[in-house]
Parts: C-alpha cells; structure tokens; sequence
C-alpha cells in the first residue's frame, strides 16, 4: 500500500479502537499537488527523490522498522492539528505578484513572439513547482527562496511577465519576508527534496533581480 494508505488503514483503526484519527492533508494522491507534505524519519516527503509523499510506497520500508512522522517546521507553517499546517504564506507571496496583471490584449500566434528555447525550458522547469513546502521543511533556516524565485522566474523569463518584472519581485520577496520565512545560506538542501527538481539557479537569478529592481535599473534579467 501507499503511504497515505498506510495512514487510512491506522485512522480506521484508531476509529474502531474509539480513539482520535491523526489528522493529514492530502487531495489528488497522484504526486501533483503537493498537499500530502510530511517529514518521514526526518525527510520531507520521505526516502525517494522526486516523489511526493502520497507517491511513498510501505515496500521501501522492512517490517518492525519504527516510522518517525512529522509536521512541516517552520514558522512560517503553524501546526493546526497533528501533521496538517497552514501553508497560506505561500498563497500570500504568490497574490503579491505571481501573476500578470498587464492588459495582453487577443492571443497572439505562438510564433509570433520568439522565445528561445532554452529561455521556455528554464521558465517551464520553474513553473513544475507545486508549492508543496518541502523546500521550507529542508532548509534549517526555514526559507522559502527555492519557492518564491520559481515563482518569479517562470513569468519573469518569458516576454508577458517582463512589463512588471521589477515590481513583482520586490513584491514577493518582501511579502516572503514579512511571512517570517528564514535567510537563504546556500545549504541546497531545498533542490535535493524538492519532489519536482526546481534548480536553486533560480534563487540566484531572483537575486540578481532584485538587486537590479532595488537599485532601480531598468534592465530585467
């Protein structure tokens, strides 16, 4: 069984036993969501790369093994009950400037405005992040820079999120701050649990971009 039938068939347990369920999200139970978010013996999303928790099979684990499940940490993330956290912070950063508010006017041909392929690939690879928070969990600092530059690369990059480029990132990284997520300090540990591979080269690019946008230069990167 899955991991989160693991935890269907523990509930039901407790239920018949007259006990309380623990408490856990989860929606699609398909590795795209996102909201099935764990620590397993101290990983986010347990043992295996590139696979959410939902995904987690009982077979990677041998029989009379002790199991260690945890919330989400981080300030950020309160605990609401057992191992479900409020991860509204993140809905926060993205309504301070994840999306394109400039009148595009009718969709154009898609050929109509060249972008280079790798330029579309890097914005693509961004844009596979799902919000799910194990870059937060990872991090011993609790930052959320692995999300927040994902979130500003994939429509900074292309050619309708350039108008406000500028004022989306300063947005975004000040509404991070202000959710109380930690510094960056380059440990990678966010791109190594990171169910969908998101490169922290994104952070960097983020970076030179809010440089730029805080000195006020017009040029966008």
């Amino acid at each position: 069984m899955s991991f989160l039938e693991m935890l269907d068939v523990l509930n039901e347990e407790l239920v018949n036993q007259k006990k309380e369920p623990v408490a856990f999200e989860h929606d699609c139970r398909e590795g795209i969501c996102g909201a099935c978010s764990l620590v397993i013996n101290g990983q986010p999303h347990g043992p295996m790369n590139g696979t959410t928790t939902c995904q987690v099979h009982m077979r990677h684990y041998k029989d009379g093994d002790t199991i260690v499940i945890e919330p989400y940490r981080a300030k950020a993330f309160p605990v609401m009950k057992d191992l479900v956290v409020d991860r509204s912070s993140f809905d926060r950063i993205i309504q301070a400037g994840g999306f394109i508010s400039v009148n595009t006017g009718q969709a154009q041909d898609a050929n109509s405005t060249p972008v280079e392929t790798d330029v579309a690939s890097a914005a693509f690879d961004a844009a596979t992040c799902i919000g799910c928070g194990a870059c937060v969990a990872a991090c011993p600092n609790a930052s959320a820079m692995l999300f927040t530059s994902a979130k500003v690369a994939h429509l900074n990059m292309l050619p309708q999120g350039k108008v406000e480029a500028q004022q989306r990132v300063l947005n975004m990284v000040k509404q991070m701050d202000i959710e109380g997520f930690g510094r960056c300090s380059n440990v990678t540990a966010c791109e190594a649990e990171c169910p969908k591979g998101i490169s922290i080269t994104n952070i960097a690019r983020m970076n030179r971009e809010y440089l730029g946008a805080s000195l006020g230069s017009e040029k966008t990167a």
